[in-house]
């Protein structure tokens, strides 16, 4: 029998019921599961329970530190890396394996994601790509000034984490084998939700707050992007087009109009919050 991955992962849920089982499922192999968990009403702690996952509350001051790093922070954590991962998604066998032949050279590594659309995995499009598997005490989530922005709330925006400035020559690794994104499973969430993203990037965008990208052909990238005029339709032909999401077929299409439709929602809220 395999021995467990000394890796702590950390699930900061509220009200995820629905997105547990199948999240946990794909942990077993992992020394330590932690929950960090919003006062939830719904079965997502006694979901959690059955995996033996640790269950720790959350109550956020609205004031930093926000929730992940409240628990790099606060929470006894067993191991020295830590992966957070959502609870909408779901790690292949491939990523696991990966992940247990580390040697841990790296403060953190950045993982690949692939979303699923309404029907099925998508092969092509857009692929996130974020820094969430890394070493407790050398990444940290910087403090943005988004306290009152109600559309976030008690969790950290969508920026990389960073490196601790005493830690800022460490390099930070690329894992290949994907993590599976179950964003798009019910459109009316989605909408709702990305609604509350946008009002929340437009105000990051409007006040320069992103914080520095780890990567920097990346950090590049995103400037660029973010002083483009018609961002809903250059991200349309991105994800669509350049890759190649057309071969998804209505799936692929439908991600690439879900992207457009969200930078459409910026642009919105930049021009109302200009007026």
């Amino acid at each position: 029998m395999l021995s467990r991955i000394p890796i702590t992962v950390i699930i900061a849920t509220k009200n995820e019921a629905h997105n547990m089982t199948r999240c946990l499922e794909a942990l077993l192999d992992f020394d330590e599961i932690i929950v960090f968990d919003s006062n939830s009403t719904d079965e997502t702690v006694e979901i959690s329970q059955k995996y033996y996952a640790r269950i720790e509350n959350f109550k956020w001051n609205n004031q930093y530190p926000k929730k992940r790093q409240y628990a790099l922070d606060n929470l006894d954590i067993k191991n020295d890396y830590v992966f957070f991962v959502d609870a909408d998604e779901i790690l292949t066998r491939d990523l696991v394996e990966e992940i247990r032949n580390l040697n841990f050279s790296c403060a953190g590594y950045f993982v690949k994601g692939r979303y699923v659309g309404e029907r099925k995995l998508l092969k092509h499009g857009l692929k996130n790509n974020k820094l969430c598997l890394f070493h407790k005490n050398r990444i940290m989530f910087p403090v943005i000034d988004d306290a009152d922005i109600e559309a976030m709330g008690e969790i950290e925006g969508h920026y990389q984490p960073v490196l601790r400035a005493e830690y800022a020559q460490e390099p930070i690794g690329q894992l290949e084998a994907p993590l599976i994104h179950n964003a798009y499973e019910e459109p009316e969430v989605w909408l709702e939700r990305h609604q509350r993203y946008a009002q929340w990037e437009a105000y990051m965008i409007a006040n320069d707050l992103y914080p520095k990208d780890p990567n920097s052909k990346r950090e590049k990238m995103k400037i660029f992007f973010r002083q483009l005029p018609f961002r809903n339709a250059i991200a349309f032909v991105h994800s669509y087009f350049l890759k190649f999401g057309f071969l998804d077929g209505v799936d692929g299409f439908k991600f690439a109009r879900s992207r457009a439709k969200y930078y459409q929602l910026v642009n919105h809220a930049l021009k109302t919050n200009k007026a």
